[in-house]
């Protein structure tokens, strides 16, 4: 994926089906952007690439939500209302890196100094009411 314009939420979800169907354990996939700019929503289409019929909710108050049931468990990381890379790393967060699923990262950008150099970089842009631009970038 490099440069992905979505126009509805459907697209965004079928974008996120596409990179999880293509998942490996250790993958590790940062999100960037603004509020209500389509993450969960990515993230509602990785799980059901791994063919997992889970519901997805945003991590923003639980910090993580491990959906299992499918090909690869995911785990889904907020980082917005935490503090500090300490913070970060008491969730445990190395063993979430080093497991058998695929590790998915709001708000990454927070903490990038966390997270593994073979991280995917992903940022959400808000074009229009309905339209995403979603963005494979380079390395923080």
């Amino acid at each position: 994926m490099d440069t992905f314009i979505s126009n509805s939420v459907e697209d965004t979800i079928a974008a996120g089906r596409a990179l999880g169907s293509s998942a490996r354990a250790g993958d590790v996939v940062a999100l960037l952007g603004d509020l209500g700019a389509g993450k969960t929503h990515f993230v509602k289409g990785v799980v059901a690439g791994v063919r997992s019929d889970v519901v997805v909710t945003s991590p923003t108050f639980t910090l993580v939500h491990e959906y299992e049931g499918g090909t690869l468990p995911v785990y889904h990381f907020d980082f917005f209302r935490l503090i500090s890379p300490d913070a970060v790393l008491r969730l445990g967060l190395d063993e979430y890196l080093d497991g058998a699923g695929i590790s998915l990262i709001e708000w990454a950008d927070r903490f990038p100094e966390v997270l593994p150099r073979r991280t995917r970089w992903i940022r959400f842009g808000i074009c229009s009411g309905t339209q995403r631009e979603i963005r494979e970038e380079l390395g923080q």
